[in-house]
């Protein structure tokens, strides 16, 4: 059996590298590319995202990469986001005090400063895993790395507007307050911490959405 072909889009987000070897690591063949053909072509296509949401939502645009998501989500191509790669998913953000920072509006709703008394949010930390996720088959239990001062802090889009054949799966975590640590919804996956950087149980997840292309 050959290995899922993923791309990681590379539109200047960071230090990509550590995500494109975990990857490998799960069992993946992995590109690293802006390329829109590659991206739309791949089994599985991963949307880092390192810095402010600005910046990345400004980066994936210069690639087409909100017409790439768009695309590939609209013919149930599966696409995983990580970390801000999760925050630019949704409508906007109100980062550095920035009213409406126009995000890839998959997903409605808005990025919002911790209510911590400490940010950021840097280290392990739990999750709350809703029944019936793919993604944490076997970790529910297992903590996760994160770094993020921000976050997504209410799930609004209610189970009457969706499609009932894929209700999203919403995982919570807490920092000062609850926020969304992961979502599982049809072809579009993405989690707030950083699976590469989570051991053994980040491996198992990026194995776990492997699994799913």
């Amino acid at each position: 059996m050959s290995s899922p072909r993923v791309v990681v889009l590379d539109y200047g987000s960071g230090n990509v590298r550590s995500a494109v070897r975990a990857l490998e690591r799960a069992g993946a063949a992995v590109t690293l590319t802006a390329d829109s053909d590659a991206a739309q072509e791949c089994d599985g296509l991963v949307v880092p995202g390192v810095g402010a949401f600005a910046t990345v939502a400004d980066g994936l645009r210069s690639v087409n990469g909100d017409k790439i998501v768009a695309a590939r989500l609209a013919a149930g191509r599966p696409v995983l986001g990580i970390c801000v790669g999760l925050q630019v998913m949704f409508e906007r953000s109100v980062e550095f005090g920035q009213d409406d920072v126009a995000g890839l509006a998959q997903w409605p709703g808005v990025v919002e400063l911790l209510p911590a008394d400490v940010v950021p949010h840097m280290g392990w930390n739990t999750v709350q895993v809703p029944a019936g996720s793919q993604l944490f088959a076997g970790v529910e239990r297992e903590r996760f790395y994160f770094v993020h001062s921000y976050g997504v802090q209410r799930w609004v889009l209610s189970p009457a507007q969706e499609d009932p054949t894929r209700i999203a799966k919403v995982t919570w975590s807490e920092h000062g307050g609850r926020f969304v640590a992961a979502v599982e919804h049809g072809a579009l996956c993405a989690t707030q911490f950083h699976p590469e950087k989570s051991g053994d149980a980040g491996s198992q997840l990026l194995k776990n959405w492997l699994a799913t292309l």
